[in-house]
């Protein structure tokens, strides 16, 4: 992996294991085999919802984007608010919430949403 997401390890060590998987010139950050988090260029992004995206967005961090066949493409990841690398209960807090969000998103997509 990276020294970035070797470093994430520690940050998120208050809320649980994470380890990190190679995706697309990234990594995908996983929980309990959920996948809550996202890296690109050393640049860490949670996972939201309509229910958790005001929360982001009210702090002006912004959706993940790339390119796709000419068009900007946005993601449901956001980026991590800076004050989670220097308290653990807040890292622990911000990953619970896109656990949470990631967790019902994957049981959704299985047939075991509402």
């Amino acid at each position: 992996m990276s020294e970035f997401t070797d470093y994430l390890r520690e940050v998120f060590a208050q809320f649980g294991p994470v380890h990190a998987r190679k995706m697309f010139g990234g990594y995908g950050l996983y929980h309990d085999g959920v996948m809550f988090g996202l890296v690109a260029d050393d640049t860490l992004y949670l996972k939201a919802d309509a229910a958790t995206r005001d929360r982001f967005l009210s702090r002006g961090l912004t959706a993940f984007e790339y390119e796709k066949n000419g068009k900007t493409v946005a993601m449901s990841y956001y980026l991590a608010p800076e004050e989670i690398f220097d308290d653990p209960e807040t890292a622990c807090a911000w990953a619970k919430q896109s656990f949470a969000v990631a967790f019902r998103a994957k049981a959704a997509r299985r047939g075991g949403g509402r």
